[in-house]
């Protein structure tokens, strides 16, 4: 059986057993992506489990490039999943592509409903970040080059973190973020229209301020937003009013719409199996780059504009068909 056949089978079995289980599928649903031969080479998972607290949802992984040119710049990646469900091992691939393109890649574990409501996730993210200032360096990294990606409520974790300071102030944080990249991210979605939401958000004292569109000032770090075009979970909408707000603020964004996508296709598209569909990854590392991640000139990684090699785009079309299915079966978080 060839690697895509393998993967589609798998895929597909995945989708069979999750598929009445909507606030649990883009965890099962990654198992397939992060088959080592559906991952960028070159990498060395350094890191694996590390508690950055006290705490079984407290641990993270780290993944270097496997031969490492000096210090490198530093990505901690949030993943998603309604802030009720993800595990960092699902996105091991994730680790993979960004530490091929010459990052040290962070990717934290952090607690999520219904063991926490709000603020409860940001500050566990605001503890792992705490640990990138106090221990990246032993792995290669470069506490002054931090970057935050997330995608989807892991975006809307990255967002906050950069701009409510108070999370950064209470667990320590003092290094500077450089830029932040959001994937599908939700910023702009009170007032709590949907269940998840409000079992998640809704005992906020002031739930306003828990919108990252309220909390853009001039201090905030440039962005990246990226969305597709036709994603039924978080509407284009919370990409276009947050880039409208931080341009007002003189804030660099740039955006990116991929044309016809939904919500869980660019995260998977910045592994290798699914990067020729849109250049996610591509559109990451040049903006970080540009922010200062590679000062002595960037790496020039292969971004994979076509599929891999013995898979047609025909053959993926199976693939493609399954992931885009997800979005029938996830919940909406954010009009």
């Amino acid at each position: 059986m060839t690697l895509l056949r393998s993967l589609l089978f798998s895929l597909g079995l995945a989708f069979t057993m999750i598929a009445p289980l909507p606030a649990v599928a883009q965890v099962n649903i990654m198992a397939p992506f992060n088959v080592g031969g559906a991952m960028d080479g070159g990498v060395v998972k350094i890191g694996d489990g590390i508690a950055y607290a006290d705490g079984p949802r407290k641990r993270l992984d780290v993944y270097t490039p496997q031969n490492p040119s000096g210090s490198a710049p530093v990505v901690m990646f949030i993943y998603g999943g309604a802030w009720r469900s993800g595990a960092r091992e699902d996105y091991t691939f994730v680790g993979h592509a960004l530490a091929a393109a010459g990052f040290v890649v962070v990717i934290p574990d952090y607690r999520v409903y219904p063991e926490v409501t709000y603020p409860g996730f940001l500050e566990d993210n605001a503890q792992a970040l705490r640990w990138v200032e106090d221990n990246v360096a032993r792995f290669g990294g470069d506490p002054q080059r931090v970057f935050l990606a997330g995608h989807s409520a892991g975006a809307y974790n990255a967002v906050m973190l950069s701009l409510d300071h108070s999370f950064q102030r209470e667990y320590g944080v003092t290094i500077p973020i450089r830029a932040v990249a959001g994937i599908s991210g939700p910023y702009n979605f009170y007032p709590f229209e949907y269940n998840e939401v409000r079992q998640t958000f809704g005992s906020a004292p002031n739930p306003e301020g828990t919108q990252p569109v309220n909390l853009v000032t001039s201090a905030a770090p440039p962005m990246l937003l990226v969305t597709g075009t036709h994603d039924p979970i978080v509407r284009m909408q919370n990409t276009e009013v947050m880039a409208e707000r931080l341009r007002a603020q003189g804030i660099w964004v740039t955006e990116r719409y991929y044309e016809g996508f939904g919500h869980m296709e660019p995260v998977m598209a910045m592994g290798q199996l699914l990067r020729f569909r849109m250049p996610v990854l591509q559109d990451v590392v040049e903006f970080f780059t540009r922010f200062g991640a590679f000062p002595s000139g960037a790496p020039r990684p292969n971004f994979t504009p076509e599929p891999p090699e013995g898979v047609t785009t025909a053959e993926a079309d199976p693939l493609v068909d399954v992931i885009e299915r997800l979005d029938d079966v996830l919940a909406p978080l954010a009009d």
